[in-house]
């Protein structure tokens, strides 16, 4: 058995549906997040409404609806490889707003105000490194580089 071909038969495997695979999830999670949030169905409700309390124009409850209905279109803009570095600008404007709690609310996000240990939300919201990091690669594949072709 040649271990080497068989690793090399999996990796381009990985290769061809990984992007596809980031984007299909993308959509998925946002999508499915996001259309939660106006009906006000969410987990995160509470957290989203604390968060942008603040903020000098517009309620709680507007603000739900706004970034609901802004992840759906996220998601949506996933599903379609042209419309994809749409998808990216808009989750780059929506990660933003979606660390403010870490700063804003570090009551609710880390225990005992020990920023070394995230509550459920903190840990929720800190996983988005992640998705932060899944976009750079997705965005990294719009042209590619005369070294591998």
């Amino acid at each position: 058995m040649d271990y080497n071909r068989i690793d090399q038969q999996i990796s381009g495997r990985m290769r061809k549906w990984g992007i596809p695979a980031i984007r299909v999830s993308f959509a998925i999670i946002f999508f499915w997040f996001g259309i939660l949030k106006p009906f006000g169905l969410s987990a995160a409700t509470s957290l989203l409404k604390s968060t942008v309390a603040w903020l000098p124009f517009g309620s709680p409850d507007t603000w739900l609806i706004i970034i609901g209905w802004w992840e759906v279109v996220i998601g949506l803009t996933f599903l379609f490889k042209r419309t994809t570095r749409i998808a990216i600008a808009l989750l780059f404007l929506q990660m933003v707003g979606t660390f403010m709690p870490l700063v804003f609310l570090p009551e609710v996000t880390f225990q005992n105000g020990n920023y070394l240990l995230p509550t459920l939300e903190g840990q929720y919201i800190i996983k988005n490194v992640l998705i932060i990091s899944a976009a750079l690669i997705v965005g990294g594949t719009f042209y590619k580089s005369k070294k591998h072709e």
